[in-house]
């Protein structure tokens, strides 16, 4: 099994080189053929790993000694365990029909080649962060998935905006680092080792600074998987392809902080405090962000704002110590969420690249395969029952009713009032763009995209419906085993979970959702722009996103400007140029001046000064000999 746990990673990691040192020679074929085959290689590796473990077999154990510094030695290992098996699946699955979708998005694309490399190297970050069995390995892979984000939204670098999105997510993400690396740092100083199982025996006998650890920890989990308030990079994430938009928000990058959470559970577990700032900031950004979608008109940014609420219901659940629960969601999330991008990808083919959800309307009989994959899809992530996004929203709601972490009865209401907005603005979506009367240019009548970008929707649609009816297993049973703390064992059934859906509050707060969603788009499309004009100035705040892109704007990078200046003009124009350049050769200057006084070239001038010093040392000489015989 060894050298399976060896290909997961590497196949990917060797179809990028090929595809981006050799894309010229082998063409656009060879170049998405040898990618789509590795990952291919890699999700098949991934399945019969995952297999294994089901039988009980784990594997802990180094692969290569990096570094050795004092008593401590830095390795790359690899811990295949349920949790891990489960992230394997998932993320070389989404990223399998990602790189399929691809082929039909990107088809007229210059970068084709560097696009499916790039894609190729995000899908290898990311395994070697999920079968980390160490933090040393866990920060490369943290940093790698950072960097080829920033790469891939950036991946159109002649636009402006494209720029300027990749930057941002590069130093937000920066700022979470940050702290996450000083986390890490006091793991070192505090146990002696980086590896994860010995790093977990030990942390019951740390009496203090475990508070501490967790909460630096959670800072990078904040940038990577976009928490209030380092959430403002993932909606300009949307400047990138929408094959990487799908790739990011639904298996990597924005995952990432989730599972680092819940593979710290021990730590965690150790830490009331940091639960509970996990909670409500997760409780804090499902609801927020949630609104933002309601008021978003570009098809992307809606699902982009959507994908910040649910993986604020993912932290709400870390911080209740539902892990099985979040991680549950991570999956069924990554479903429902990979194809609501890609059938918003499908529709801006159709509509030549317009995203503008105002310019659209009645495209369900022009593309049926697309309707009918986004619907369920949106059916998923309302919540309702039968669907995969009901049964782990479901659970992760009901954990936070019942949990006893200080701020669970702020995020409850958080997340219940949230279950009735994301409703409202998923259907928004599909009421806008799939029904009504026709909006785009009729000169360009829309048609259904090519199999190679419908095919990778319905196998992903699949999942969406029915992947929820693991949670017996996943959620509730002793799936994750030692991996994660033991679930609640309140659980009496499948069918006794869906009888309590169809009567639990938040059924009916997403059928409102739906109906709001209906009256205010369909039945009266007035309504919308009325609601903005009574809210009026709470309206334009949330439109605005909060003001927290002009407020970072103004306060980080302006004030980073003006503090550039100061050192400039105080340190390198005042102290260096100023004092230790020109000063000290002003001062030579000086100096040279009064030398140059006595430097006449007259004969009678070096007398004078000649029998000055004679008779100024014999005057000395006599007073030293007259006080020496006082």
């Amino acid at each position: 099994m060894k050298a399976l746990y060896l290909i997961i990673p590497f196949a990917p990691l060797l179809g990028a080189i090929a595809a981006g040192l050799l894309g010229k020679r082998i063409g656009r074929v060879g170049a998405h053929s040898v990618t789509i085959f590795a990952v291919l290689l890699s999700f098949l590796c991934s399945c019969v790993v995952f297999y294994d473990v089901q039988q009980g077999n784990t594997f802990n154990g180094p692969v290569y000694t990096w570094l050795t510094m004092g008593e401590a030695t830095l390795k790359i290992g690899f811990l295949i365990d349920p949790l891990t098996a489960l992230m394997m699946v998932v993320v070389t699955f989404v990223s399998l029909m990602v790189h399929v979708y691809t082929i039909g998005y990107m088809a007229e694309d210059p970068g084709y080649q560097r696009f499916f490399a790039y894609i190729s190297l995000f899908t290898f970050a990311m395994l070697m962060l999920v079968m980390a069995n160490n933090f040393l390995q866990l920060f490369f892979g943290w940093e790698a998935v950072g960097l080829v984000s920033y790469l891939l939204i950036g991946f159109w670098y002649t636009r402006e905006s494209a720029v300027y999105a990749n930057l941002k997510a590069f130093l937000v993400n920066r700022v979470g680092d940050f702290g996450f690396i000083l986390g890490i740092a006091l793991i070192l100083a505090h146990f002696g080792t980086l590896d994860y199982a010995p790093v977990f025996e030990q942390a019951q006998s740390l009496e203090s600074g475990m508070t501490l650890i967790c909460l630096l920890l959670f800072m990078g989990a904040m940038g990577k998987s976009a928490q209030f308030p380092l959430h403002v990079w993932l909606p300009d994430s949307m400047e990138g392809p929408t094959p990487i938009s799908a790739l990011i928000h639904a298996a990597t990058m924005v995952t990432a902080g989730i599972f680092m959470v819940a593979r710290m559970s021990p730590l965690y577990e150790l830490s009331e405090t940091a639960r509970s700032v996990v909670l409500v900031i997760g409780a804090i950004t499902a609801l927020s962000m949630g609104l933002v979608a309601l008021t978003q008109y570009d098809i992307k940014r809606v699902v982009a704002y959507s994908t910040l609420s649910q993986l604020g219901y993912m932290t709400a659940a870390l911080g209740a110590s539902a892990y099985s629960a979040a991680m549950f969601h991570l999956m069924t999330h990554a479903f429902f969420k990979a194809v609501l991008f890609l059938a918003a990808g499908s529709v801006i083919i159709a509509l030549h690249h317009e995203q503008d959800m105002r310019k659209m309307g009645a495209l369900r009989k022009a593309m049926p395969i697309t309707y009918w994959t986004l619907l369920l899809a949106a059916i998923s992530s309302a919540g309702i029952p039968g669907f995969a996004g009901f049964f782990s929203k479901d659970a992760m709601i009901e954990a936070i009713h019942e949990s006893p972490t200080p701020g669970a009865g702020f995020a409850y209401f958080c997340v219940v009032a949230c279950v009735f907005v994301t409703a409202c603005y998923t259907f928004r979506l599909v009421f806008m763009a799939f029904h009504g009367k026709p909006r785009y240019d009729a000169h360009h009548p829309p048609h259904e995209s090519p199999p190679v970008v419908t095919v990778p929707l319905i196998l992903l649609a699949i999942p969406s419906v029915v992947a929820g009816y693991a949670i017996g297993d996943v959620v509730f049973g002793n799936y994750f085993g030692e991996s994660l703390p033991a679930p609640d064992p309140n659980y009496f059934g499948i069918w006794e979970f869906l009888e309590h859906g169809f009567t639990g509050l938040p059924f009916w707060l997403a059928l409102a959702g739906i109906a709001t969603a209906w009256y205010c788009y369909l039945r009266n499309p007035e309504m919308p722009a009325r609601v903005a004009r009574f809210f009026g100035p709470v309206y334009a705040l949330v439109e605005k996103k909060y003001g927290f892109d002009e407020l970072y704007s103004w306060l980080l990078a302006g004030g980073a400007r003006n503090l550039g200046k100061g050192f400039w003009r105080g340190g390198d124009q005042a102290v260096i140029d100023g004092l230790m350049v020109n000063g000290s050769a002003r001062m030579v200057g000086w100096f040279s001046g009064v030398v140059r006084l006595v430097q006449t070239g007259l004969l009678n001038t070096y007398a004078f000064l000649i029998l000055f010093g004679i008779l100024s040392g014999l005057t000395w000489m006599v007073w030293r000999y007259w006080n020496f015989v006082k």
